[in-house]
């Protein structure tokens, strides 16, 4: 290929999340010294622990709530992704067609409902997160994708949902790549959010509404007591009736938890912003979310000043479960610039300014699973497999629903009351992760067609995901 190499276009990509290099970034808070009490405690100040506290904020305002996060809230994944809001609550359509038929209705009903109320929330408290309702443009770049994309199209229409099904020509109307040989518009479904700023938005909306947030704050571990739990800490500790585990990724407090999800990274980088010329080069006047229709799929959006962000592809996931910083940069990032230049090469010479990554809780299912545990008095949601922008506020309603013993609309659903099968332990784990990962690619390469590993699991309802 001619132009610029790969390489070159990452030569002056800042290790450092474009989400979080913002000077409205707000200072940290204090950490937690001593005792503390509460009605309910949440645990992690990603997206789950800010919309548990502000959801419960807001059904009883007289509730004392305290939120402990290890760093700063909105610091990981929350801040880190590629800001799609999704009202899917099934990781996309097909998914919650495949293992929940029959309530699929009422689960997209739900997730609509769940995605205009976050974006009643940000009006409220005026959370300047650049929220935009573009939709999300899947596309196709092989031929068994356009098929796919059209069964696809016909059974969300007959669903009643608001798609578009696109050729080749209209949807190089819409983005121009050349590798696009189809598309379908997913109209009204999504929206684009700057994703650290909709966590401090969150986190500063849960302060105004009386939650007592101590950053810095790693809980260590619970302990039962009669009629409550205490959450352990470094340097004190909170006694409450009731609390919310909402650490997603990171290793749990409860040990039935520790193989129903594993951590994996997910790489991302943004280019500086588009000149009037390239942006008239490629498009995009509508600014969809855009992601395309491969297993080993990327996806990637405008950002305000018209910069574009490309992530996705590789699902990395190591050894043990293991997280480190020092795992954030990789090839992953030379292969995403070789893919981003063969999506776009009317934009050669388009650099690179920052790099990064994101470790995210991905679960056999795709979708977040929900319990409790400690006689009813510790509720979780977790396990949102790279789609939780939007659906941890609705997992947040369903952990505070089990927690009260509420019978609801959503702790009725399958998918509220099943769980995911559980990932083997080490090594099995490792193995079976890289061979789906390998297989994933191969069908990508050999026109969609899976091979027997594939198969079994597809018959057994499992899988591997971000």
């Amino acid at each position: 290929m001619g132009g610029s190499s790969a390489a070159a276009t990452l030569a002056d990509a800042r290790a450092a999340v474009y989400w979080l290099d913002d000077p409205a970034r707000p200072p940290g808070l204090p950490r937690l010294s001593g005792a503390e009490q509460a009605d309910l405690v949440v645990v992690g100040g990603g997206y789950p622990g800010l919309w548990a506290a502000l959801r419960a904020t807001a059904r009883d305002p007289g509730t004392v709530v305290v939120l402990l996060e290890a760093g700063h809230c909105g610091d990981q994944a929350s801040g880190r992704n590629g800001g799609f809001a999704s009202a899917s609550l099934t990781h996309g359509f097909a998914n919650g067609l495949e293992r929940w038929p029959e309530e699929l209705a009422a689960l997209d009903r739900l997730g609509s409902a769940n995605l205009q109320a976050i974006a009643a929330t940000v009006r409220r408290h005026g959370i300047d997160c650049g929220w935009e309702e573009t939709g999300e443009l899947t596309v196709a770049a092989a031929p068994h994708e356009v098929a796919e994309l059209a069964e696809l199209a016909a059974a969300m229409t007959a669903a009643g949902h608001d798609v578009l099904l696109l050729d080749r020509d209209q949807v190089q109307a819409e983005v121009r790549s050349p590798t696009y040989l189809a598309g379908l518009w997913q109209r009204g479904s999504t929206a684009l959010v700057e994703p650290a700023r909709l966590a401090w938005g969150l986190r500063q909306a849960a302060l105004d509404s009386g939650v007592r947030i101590y950053e810095g704050t790693a809980a260590t571990g619970l302990d039962e007591r009669p009629g409550g739990i205490d959450v352990r800490t470094p340097a004190g500790r909170v006694r409450a009736a009731r609390v919310v585990l909402a650490t997603n990724a990171f290793p749990p407090l409860l040990r039935r938890l520790r193989l129903m999800t594993v951590p994996v990274y997910d790489y991302v980088l943004v280019t500086e912003p588009l000149s009037a010329q390239q942006k008239a080069d490629v498009g995009w006047a509508d600014r969809q979310g855009v992601g395309d229709a491969s297993n080993m799929f990327h996806y990637y959006r405008l950002t305000r000043d018209d910069r574009i962000l490309y992530g996705g592809y590789d699902a990395v996931y190591h050894y043990g479960s293991r997280i480190d910083p020092a795992l954030e940069t990789g090839p992953t990032h030379l292969r995403l610039a070789e893919h981003f230049l063969a999506t776009f090469p009317q934009l050669d010479g388009l650099r690179f300014t920052h790099r990064w990554a994101g470790v995210i809780d991905t679960c056999t299912r795709f979708t977040a699973f929900f319990g409790t545990a400690c006689s009813g008095r510790v509720a979780y949601a977790l396990g949102y497999t790279g789609l939780g922008v939007a659906a941890t506020r609705f997992g947040a309603d369903v952990a505070l629903d089990l927690l009260a013993g509420e019978e609801t609309a959503r702790t009725r659903l399958a998918m509220v009351q099943d769980k995911p099968l559980p990932f083997p332990p080490e090594p099995f784990r490792y193995a079976g992760v890289q061979l789906t990962r390998w297989s994933l690619g191969r069908a990508d390469r050999r026109a969609g067609r899976r091979n027997l590993w594939l198969r079994a699991l597809d018959r057994a309802g499992l899988g591997y995901d971000s």
